[in-house]
């Protein structure tokens, strides 16, 4: 479904979706990171250099949204739950959260294999039913790029188990994130850069 509360620009660069009404909750009772995530996927481009060379660790692409959104605040959090049963408490931390503030956890999931996705549903129902995340976000990438990662001659990397919209919606809409509200972004065709390598 297309979010009103996004500009135009934001609508026809990526595929958006929401449920439980993530942008009226986002955009109303957090407008400081309601206005972060507009200005990443704003400025955001898919430069081509950050296909065609190998990431290593952390992609390119991921490196540019963890900076863009640490200068704002957003940080790497791991949160430390605990389960107590009778006076004896079980530690049980969570998985670390790519990009964090004020209660908005925002996960990118560019080239990991697909179930990273429901890595990041179950966290992000956990921590809402815990009160600790109020939205979870997901950056990922549009099944359409797969032309041009096959153009590049980089298809193989980019392969159909890894991590991409049609892989992540079915999860969603079986009920993965449960309760938590989502809002989940495919970068599209749209904003691809050749840039120089």
């Amino acid at each position: 479904m297309l979010l009103s509360r996004l500009p135009a620009f934001i609508r026809d660069s990526y595929e958006c979706y929401e449920w439980k009404h993530a942008s009226a909750i986002l955009s109303q009772d957090f407008p400081s990171e309601w206005n972060d995530l507009l200005d990443l996927l704003t400025e955001f481009r898919l430069q081509k250099s950050w296909i065609v060379t190998g990431g290593g660790n952390k992609s390119k692409l991921s490196g540019y949204i963890d900076g863009f959104l640490a200068k704002r605040g957003w940080v790497e959090k791991q949160f430390q739950t605990a389960i107590e049963v009778d006076s004896r408490r079980l530690d049980s931390p969570t998985h670390k959260v790519d990009c964090f503030k004020n209660s908005i956890a925002l996960e990118i999931e560019w080239n990991n294999k697909d179930p990273f996705y429901d890595r990041d549903l179950n966290n992000f129902r956990l921590l809402f039913d815990l009160r600790a995340v109020s939205v979870g976000v997901i950056i990922t990438r549009s099944d359409e790029l797969q032309d041009i990662f096959n153009q590049l001659g980089r298809g193989s990397s980019y392969g159909n188990s890894t991590t991409h919209m049609s892989k992540l919606l079915p999860r969603i809409e079986g009920g993965g994130g449960a309760g938590c509200p989502l809002l989940v972004f495919g970068i599209t065709k749209a904003l691809y850069l050749e840039d120089s390598e």
